[in-house]
C-alpha cells in the first residue's frame, strides 16, 4: 500500500485538493502559527522545489548561455553548466531549458557533465518572455519550480548560491517568491519592479503589493516607493524567480486573452498578487547581465575575485596596470 502522505508531500503543488488546502491556510494561518499547519500535512514542508526552467530563445540570449568562464573553483565551464550546476547544488532535481529551433546540439553539449538532468523545450517562434516560459507548462506538470533567464549570473562572496537562497525562502514560506535588488533610478526601463511592505523581522524580504513592467520614474515614484531603500532605488526583479502553478495558469490566460501578444512575465506576476501570497526576497549578491557591453569581462572578473585563486588573479591586475602606467609614462615622455 502506497504511503499517502509521502505522496502528498511530493506532489503537494500537483494534487488539486493539497494545492487549494495549502493557499487557503497561507491566507488564514498568520506566519507565527504556521508549524500548526505543517502538522496538518504530516511533514515539516508542503512546497518542495524539484523543477528549474531556464529560458533562452530569446534573439539576443542565444549564444550567452555557451561562453566560458572560470569558475571559482577554477573549473572551465559554459555559462549554462555553469547555472545548471549551481540549481544542483541547490537540490534541484530536473531542469527544463527553453530554446530557439534548432539550437539543442548546442545546448546539450554545453551542459556537460548536468546534461541527463536537462531537457530542451523549443520555442517555435519568438514570442515573448512570458510565453517562452509558458512553453515548459507540460514539464512542471502543476509544480512548483525554480525559473531563472540564462543572460544573468549572480556572484556573491559566500558559499552558498543564489538559486539556493531563493529556494531555501520559497519553501519555507511556501508562496511565490522573486529575487530583487535595489536599483537606481536611470535604470528602471531596462526591468520589472515591485512595491510593497518589508516583512516584519526580515530584513530582507517583502510583502508584494504592486507589479509594473520598465516603469518610468514617475510611475515608480508614484507606485513603487518601498520604504527604507535609499531615496531614488527601488526594488527590480534579478531575473530569478520561484513560482507556483498559479502563475503559469495567469500565463496561460494572458496568452489565450491576447493571441498574438508578446506576454510579459510581470504582468503575470501583477495578477499574482491579486490571487495568492507573493513575496521579494532582496539579494546581496552582484547581478551580471552577459548582455551588456562588458558583461561576460564584469562576469569573469568578479568570479576570480571570489574564488581560489583571486590572490593571484589581484596580483595580475595590479601587474598589468603598473605595465600601462610605464608604457604610457614612456610614451608621453
Amino acid at each position: 500500500m502506497p504511503n499517502w502522505w509521502a505522496v502528498a508531500d511530493r506532489e503537494a503543488y500537483t494534487l488539486p485538493a493539497l494545492s487549494f488546502a495549502n493557499r487557503w491556510y497561507s491566507a488564514a494561518v498568520p506566519s507565527g502559527a504556521r508549524e500548526w499547519r505543517r502538522c496538518f500535512f504530516h511533514k515539516s514542508r508542503v512546497m518542495r522545489i524539484r523543477k528549474a526552467v531556464i529560458t533562452a530563445a530569446g534573439p539576443s540570449q542565444r549564444r550567452l548561455p555557451l561562453q566560458s568562464l572560470i569558475d571559482r573553483d577554477g573549473v572551465e565551464r559554459s555559462v549554462l553548466n555553469l547555472m545548471v550546476h549551481r540549481m544542483v547544488q541547490a537540490r534541484v532535481e530536473e531542469i527544463c531549458v527553453v530554446i530557439a529551433p534548432g539550437d539543442e546540439q548546442a545546448y546539450r553539449s554545453a551542459a556537460g557533465d548536468h546534461a541527463e538532468r536537462v531537457r530542451f523545450v523549443e520555442q517555435a517562434e519568438p514570442q515573448g518572455y512570458g510565453h517562452a516560459i509558458y512553453c515548459a507548462r507540460e514539464f512542471t506538470a502543476g509544480e512548483a519550480f525554480l525559473h531563472q533567464m540564462s543572460d544573468h549570473i549572480y556572484v556573491n562572496g559566500g558559499t552558498g548560491s543564489c538559486s539556493g537562497q531563493l529556494i531555501a525562502e520559497a519553501e519555507r514560506e511556501e508562496c511565490s517568491v522573486s529575487a530583487v535588488q535595489a536599483t537606481r533610478e536611470g535604470l528602471l526601463p531596462r526591468f520589472g519592479a515591485i512595491g510593497g511592505q518589508q516583512i516584519a523581522g526580515q530584513a530582507d524580504l517583502y510583502k508584494v503589493e504592486t507589479v509594473l513592467e520598465k516603469p518610468t520614474p514617475t510611475e515608480a515614484e508614484q507606485e513603487l516607493m518601498v520604504p527604507g531603500l535609499r531615496a531614488g532605488h527601488y526594488l527590480c526583479f534579478s531575473g530569478m524567480h520561484v513560482l507556483t502553478p498559479t502563475a503559469m495558469t495567469i500565463l496561460g490566460e494572458l496568452l489565450n486573452e491576447q493571441p498574438g501578444a508578446r506576454i510579459s512575465l510581470s504582468a503575470a506576476l501583477a495578477m499574482l498578487v491579486q490571487r495568492e501570497r507573493y513575496l521579494a526576497l532582496k539579494l546581496s549578491a552582484r547581478r551580471v547581465d552577459l548582455g551588456a557591453p562588458y558583461g561576460p569581462f564584469i562576469a569573469q572578473l568578479l568570479l576570480a575575485m571570489t574564488g581560489q585563486d583571486r590572490f593571484e588573479v589581484l596580483s595580475q591586475i595590479v601587474e598589468a596596470m603598473s605595465l600601462r602606467e610605464e608604457t604610457g609614462t614612456r610614451v608621453g615622455g
